[in-house]
């Protein structure tokens, strides 16, 4: 199954060394977040895959360099002015579609992503224009003000100070401290948003697929804390297919086709999808934790709902076992191949158990 996971991955990749997100019409597009996520397998390979993805995702954000540098400078008034977290098949912005691009936990998690990478050896910088793009990625998380400006998360949706944002940004600044200039201060307020929004999502979510980012990867959220956001998850979130993004959550709910999705969220509790890749992120985090048991069963689940080996569609439509068309996604085939290769790093009395 890691094989055919690869695979995927493989088909998912251009020729430029970036991912789109899957072949589906609606998702035929590059997103640099799920680019992150997808390149992580390769980190702590002895190959040149992770860097390439990276220096792919500088030279797309390099075309648009003078828009950072407004950004720098002003903190900007509509959601086409942000750095956009979507992109062409090409590498270019889409203006061709309304799209919520106020995503502080995308920057965050690709400033995350060049620290690991150096971290491992790899070699991230290629230049010092790449170094001089990290630093400016910097100065416009300071410049909006991540620690308190509402964007749309990692499901772009409406606009809320999210945790797992502003986590995203305190991690990617952190992993970058030994590269480029980030003052102290940027992280500790964004660290005293995070400690009073817990163990809250945000205003509206009280719990949210999105904050096992805070365990896994950027490991903010450890011991008691930690094991208090799994626990709301798997509580509330968690089904026998997958992971619901929140309670109330309206994409590919069951009653979206018949209702459209502008009623209020109450409107769609219980029929909210279950996303795949919950399953194998849930197994991370309790590797995090010390859980191997758990990790274990939950790779088991996740194998258990490929519809063949190495294949797992974005979401199951809630209490079936009918896909939605974002088959196969890449972001489900990686969190599947870092939870099953992790595995063998356990006890051998753990390993006994699959």
């Amino acid at each position: 199954m890691l094989q055919e996971s690869y695979k995927v991955l493989d088909q998912l990749r251009n020729p430029e060394n970036v991912y789109v997100a899957s072949f589906s019409k609606d998702y035929r597009y590059i997103w640099i977040r799920d680019c992150v996520y997808m390149s992580l397998p390769y980190v702590n390979k002895p190959n040149d895959m992770y860097e390439k993805t990276y220096h792919r995702l500088f030279d797309m954000l390099l075309d648009y360099e003078w828009k950072i540098d407004i950004l720098r400078q002003h903190k900007p008034t509509f959601e086409w002015e942000y750095i956009h977290a979507r992109y062409s098949e090409d590498g270019k912005e889409i203006h061709s579609q309304n799209w919520g691009h106020i995503q502080h936990d995308m920057i965050g998690g690709l400033l995350f992503g060049i620290g690991l990478g150096v971290k491992y050896g790899k070699q991230m910088l290629r230049n010092e224009a790449d170094r001089i793009l990290v630093q400016k990625l910097v100065e416009v998380l300071e410049s909006v003000e991540y620690w308190h400006d509402p964007d749309n998360g990692m499901w772009e949706e409406w606009r809320e100070v999210h945790s797992s944002s502003v986590g995203a940004c305190v991690a990617g600044l952190k992993s970058v401290e030994a590269l480029v200039h980030v003052p102290e201060e940027l992280i500790s307020k964004g660290l005293q948003t995070m400690f009073d929004l817990f163990p809250r999502e945000s205003k509206d979510k009280p719990v949210d697929l999105a904050q096992l980012s805070l365990i896994y990867p950027y490991r903010l959220f450890t011991g008691l804390l930690g094991e208090q956001i799994v626990k709301n998850v798997e509580s509330r979130l968690l089904r026998q297919r997958g992971v619901i993004r929140y309670e109330g959550d309206s994409y590919y709910n069951i009653k979206e086709l018949e209702h459209g999705r502008a009623h209020p969220s109450d409107f769609y509790y219980g029929g909210e999808a279950e996303w795949t890749f919950g399953l194998p992120w849930l197994a991370m985090c309790h590797l995090e934790l010390g859980n191997p048991d758990q990790a274990l069963a939950y790779v088991r689940q996740t194998e258990s709902v490929m519809l063949r080996p190495g294949v797992l569609p974005e979401l199951y439509f809630s209490g079936s076992t009918q896909p939605n068309p974002n088959t196969p996604l890449g972001w489900s085939s990686a969190m599947y191949i870092l939870a099953k290769e992790a595995i063998p790093s356990l006890t051998k009395e753990a390993i006994s158990e699959i």
